[in-house]
Order: structure tokens, then sequence, then C-alpha cells
């Protein structure tokens, strides 16, 4: 099924691991859980390269393996994922936020999927959210018809994870209008939505609808740092959510891992290999660490600029390489890509952050290749490709 669709979601990935926890961990689970809790955590941490077995004796269904090992998903601290997956055993609202590309989005689509099987049930905030897409709306052809009953009633993917006992995703929540975050508050608060327009009966008079969560519903919703002030959250919404800070990975040796694995991935769907040699890959990664940090490895401080230098760019920035790699083959180097590329993901806020690329040329750049450093001698040589842009954007 993968092979027929651009980007499948976690649950379909990964459904041999998932299938795999379900029958190796029977340890108790919160109510309307597919795994427990634990398993949830070595779903999205992995076990490091280590088997897990099914118990002696336990017959694994057919397409089960009896032993596997779990691949890490997520690059974070394991204490992090467990105080997110112990947030939604408890039915606290769980309330992912950090800079733009650190990944939050993915943690919250493999939690979901861990916990209820599926991530599809979310919400994608912007400015253009409506209250209908949190709570409920209409068949406007059956309602003129009919009225207001059930079957002309459209539920939100909130309403559907009420009913089911679901995982709820709400995207960039500060994006949506205040009144719009408001709605979640009494979902959240009370684990129910009113449905006014459908009457029902009680004690034999009229009454309004009342949709109670099934167990296992719940809210994960996500929220950039640099979104502050675009719809600041309510002091009532945010009592309703756990906070957990999603930062960029600290260590390079994971990050190059991770680059490494999600081009790969990027480039498996276009049915190309990746090929990228180590060190053009350590020299990228090692540009973006230094370009969001401000400050390199060696401790040479360099200017930041205002764009947003995430994993989640560099791993778009690997990708379109190895894919240029692959369908523009020639005799230039894949080094010669770097430049270009990296002023395509820094020129997207300020006309002032091409100086800034410019100036870590000849800082950082320039000090890495007078110490000897091959790739990056050939990178300052490259500096004339920089040039030649900021030459044509001015």
């Amino acid at each position: 099924m993968t092979q027929n669709v651009q980007i499948p979601p976690a649950e379909l990935i990964h459904q041999d691991e998932l299938r795999f926890l379900q029958h190796f961990d029977s340890g108790p689970r919160p109510p309307g859980w597919r795994l427990t809790p634990r398993a949830v955590v070595q779903f999205i941490v992995g076990t490091g390269g280590e088997k897990l077995k099914l118990a002696a004796g336990t017959k694994a269904p057919e397409g089960v393996a009896q032993s596997l090992a779990i691949c890490e998903k997520f690059v974070g601290q394991r204490e992090l994922v467990e105080r997110c997956v112990v947030t939604l055993a408890s039915e606290r609202g769980l309330l992912l936020v950090g800079e733009p590309g650190t990944a939050k989005s993915m943690l919250s689509e493999l939690l979901a999927a861990a916990v209820s099987g599926t991530s599809a049930l979310t919400v994608q905030g912007t400015a253009g959210t409506t209250e209908d897409q949190i709570r409920y709306g209409w068949n406007y052809a059956l309602l003129m018809a009919r009225g207001p009953h059930p079957e002309a009633l459209v539920p939100s993917p909130v309403l559907t994870g009420l009913r089911r006992g679901a995982i709820v995703r709400i995207e960039e929540v500060t994006r949506c209008l205040p009144e719009v975050q408001d709605a979640l508050i009494s979902l959240l608060s009370d684990r129910r939505m009113a449905i006014p327009e459908l009457d029902e009966a009680v004690d034999g008079e009229g009454g309004t609808r009342i949709e109670f969560a099934a167990p296992g519903f719940n809210v994960i919703a996500t929220a950039n740092l640099r979104d502050r002030g675009v719809s600041e959250m309510s002091a009532a919404l945010k009592r309703r959510f756990n906070f957990e800070v999603i930062a960029p990975i600290a260590d390079i040796e994971r990050e190059k891992n991770l680059v490494r694995s999600r081009a790969s991935a990027s480039l498996a769907r276009v049915d190309q290999s990746f090929q990228l040699d180590e060190a053009v890959l350590e020299a990228l990664v090692t540009a973006f660490r230094d370009l969001r940090s401000g400050r390199t490895v060696e401790g040479w401080s360099v200017e930041k600029p205002t764009t947003v230098m995430s994993t989640a760019e560099c791993v778009s920035v690997a990708s379109s390489i190895g894919i240029q790699a692959a369908y523009f083959p020639s005799e230039r180097d894949v080094a010669s890509l770097i430049p270009g590329y990296l002023l395509g993901v820094v020129l997207k806020d300020d006309a002032q952050d091409r100086g800034r690329l410019l100036a870590y040329w000849d800082s950082a750049v320039t000090r890495r290749a007078e110490g000897g450093g091959r790739l990056w001698k050939r990178l300052l040589e490259l500096r004339s490709v920089l040039e030649e842009h900021h030459g044509r954007s001015t």
C-alpha cells in the first residue's frame, strides 16, 4: 500500500512494529488504547537495535514476527516522550511547543498512531479555521430537505475522535483565532460536546443532544514559538494543556543520522537511492547547526539569519541535492550544490540574510578552510556562487 501513497501515515509505514508491540507487551493499558504506555514509548524512541521477543509460548498471529527490533523515529529525550504518554493517559491535553522544524508534528503523529491506530483525525490550524472544523458542520442539502437530524450532521475530526475514543491532532493551534481555540475549552474540561440543534428526549421533554467522549479520547496540539502573538492562547485554554517544549537535536551525530534516514526515505519514494558523501552530509548538517545556534562547535560566533535553520529544512536540502545528483548526473561535484540550496533556505524572511550567509562564509568557512579541511576549502572556492546570487537578487 505504501508504494501507492506519496507520504504514508505513521500507522501505515510502521504497521509491522505496531502489530508486534500489541502482542509483545501484555501489561495494563489505559482504556481505549491500542498499546501499553511502555510500548508507545518503545515505538517512538526505538530499541537501539536490540530485538524484542514475544514471550515464550506466545503464538504470533499470521504476519506478526516472533522478534523485532524497533527503529528510532523521534530523536529526543526518552523522558520527554514518557511525559507526553503520561499526559495522554491522564486525560490532560498535550501541547507540543518549539521552533519550527523540530518534529512536533511528527511526534504528535507517532503518538496518535501508537495510541489510537490512526493519526488521520487532524485539524490544520490557520487564520481561516472555523469553529465548525473544531465542532461539527452540516450537509446543507439534507438540512434544507429534512431539517436538523443526525444524518445531516457532518462531524469534525474532533467529534469523530470524541465518539471513537481516539487521539485528535490540532496542528498550529495558535494560528487559529481565539474564539476558535476556545471551542476546545469545554471539550478538554467536560469531555463532551453539546449539539443544541439536535433535540433529544429527556424525561419525556426535549433537550440538547450531548456527545460524550469514549475512553481514549484526547487532544494533542502543536504551536510554534515564533507564532506567539499571532493568536495568543487564553489562560483558560492553557490551563487545560500540559506543555512540552521540543528542542532542536543536541547531538550532531544523531542529527546526521536523522537527516540521512529521512533523505533516504524521500528519495526512495521517487525510486532513487540516497547518494551523498559523508563529508558533504557532515558539512551540510554543520552549517545548519552553526547558523541555527549562532555559534560553531569551535566556539566562534556567527550571525544567525532570521529564518529558522531547522533539521526539517536540512532534510529538505539533503533530499534536493540527492535528487539533483540522481536526475542531473554530471561532472560537477555534489559539494558545489550546497551554497545555492543554503541560500534558498536563508532567503525567506529578510533580505539582509544574504549578507549574513556571506559573513558566515567569510568567518567559519574560511577559518576551517585555512585549518586544512579539504571540503571546507572547496566550499570557500564556491563563495562566488553566493556573490552571483547576491548580485542578481539586489
